[in-house]
C-alpha cells in the first residue's frame, strides 16, 4: 500500500512539474512578445525623431518603417522592413518591392493571420485605415475591398493614381496549416484601381 501511494505521488509531482514548465513557457513568450512591442514602439519613436533607421535590437534583421492603425477596432502596429521570418514573428512586414507605406502606388503589407493581422477578420468595408510614416506625416486610407486569391497565380491588375495599401494575411483564419489561400483587403487613399500581385508573400 505505501509502495502504491508513493508511485502515485511521485506521478503527481511529475505531472505538476510539467505543467509548471509549461506555465513557465507560456509566461516567457508572452513576456518576450511585450518586450518586443515595446522596443519597436520606442524604436519607432526614435525613428520618427531623429529621421533615421533604427532597430529595436543590435541583431535584428530588420526596423519599423510606418505604423498602420485601425481606429474603429482600436488596434495598431508597427510595420517592418521586409517579410523574413524575424520581421513576421513581431510585426506586418513590408514587402520591399512594392511602394513605401504613405507614398504613390501600391504598398503590400503582409502578416499572420493569427497574430497582428487577426484583425482583419474584423475589419470591413468602409473602415479607416491610419498609416503614420517616418516623417511625422499621418495618411488616410478607406478599406474599398476584400479578396480572397491565390498565392501561386501570377500577374498584376492595372494601376491608377494615387496610394493603394494591400493588407495580405493567410485565409481562412481557422486554418493551422499554411496553404494557397491569401485574404487580402485594399484600402485607398482616392478612388482608383488597384495595382495587386497576385504573386503574394507567405504569410500564415
Amino acid at each position: 500500500m505505501r509502495i502504491a501511494r508513493w508511485s502515485l505521488l511521485v506521478v503527481a509531482l511529475g505531472i505538476l512539474s510539467w505543467g509548471g514548465t509549461l506555465l513557465a513557457q507560456a509566461f516567457y513568450m508572452n513576456g518576450k512578445a511585450v518586450l518586443a512591442q515595446v522596443l519597436l514602439n520606442n524604436a519607432w519613436e526614435t525613428t520618427k525623431q531623429t529621421g533615421q533607421v533604427t532597430k529595436a535590437w543590435d541583431w535584428a534583421d530588420t526596423w519599423p518603417v510606418a505604423k498602420l492603425t485601425f481606429p474603429r477596432l482600436d488596434e495598431n502596429a508597427i510595420v517592418l522592413a521586409g517579410v523574413s521570418g524575424e520581421a513576421l514573428a513581431f510585426g506586418p512586414g513590408h514587402v520591399a518591392s512594392t511602394a513605401k507605406p504613405g507614398s504613390p502606388g501600391l504598398s503590400v503589407v503582409a502578416a499572420h493571420r493569427d497574430t497582428h493581422f487577426s484583425v482583419l477578420r474584423h475589419a470591413r468595408i468602409g473602415d479607416d485605415v491610419l498609416v503614420d510614416t517616418a516623417d511625422g506625416k499621418t495618411h488616410t486610407y478607406q478599406i474599398e475591398e476584400a479578396r480572397i486569391v491565390d498565392a501561386r497565380a501570377s500577374g498584376l491588375f492595372q494601376s491608377g493614381e494615387g496610394k493603394t495599401i494591400a493588407l495580405v494575411t493567410c485565409f481562412p483564419f481557422d486554418e493551422t496549416e499554411r496553404g494557397h489561400l491569401r485574404y487580402v483587403m485594399i484600402a485607398r487613399s482616392a478612388p482608383q484601381q488597384a495595382s495587386m500581385p497576385t504573386t503574394l508573400v507567405s504569410a500564415r
